[in-house]
């Protein structure tokens, strides 16, 4: 199964994070196919940088996103548009 996930950078107590989409059976740091934006979890407030056009696609095409990467694709307003785009349908 595709996954969009969150794959951690950065220095150690310092976290930066990828948004990927990648196979649920990689580790977190492993192999990914794609990398669609990143977070930063240390500002305030929180920043994403996100490629929404990609991110519909992986939708569209089946990926699953996890927990938190639904909260934060919910806060920059592509859940709402896959949504809108899968009842049209």
């Amino acid at each position: 199964m595709v996954k969009i996930r969150l794959r951690r950078i950065g220095a150690p107590k310092k976290p930066n994070y990828r948004l990927v989409v990648a196979d649920s059976r990689n580790p977190r740091d492993g192999a990914f196919i794609s990398i669609i934006g990143h977070y930063n979890p240390l500002t305030d407030p929180e920043s994403i940088d996100l490629n929404e056009e990609e991110a519909l696609k992986w939708l569209n095409q089946g990926a699953q996103p996890t927990t938190t990467v639904a909260r934060l694709l919910s806060k920059a307003g592509v859940m709402d548009k896959f949504k809108a785009t899968k009842e049209k349908a």
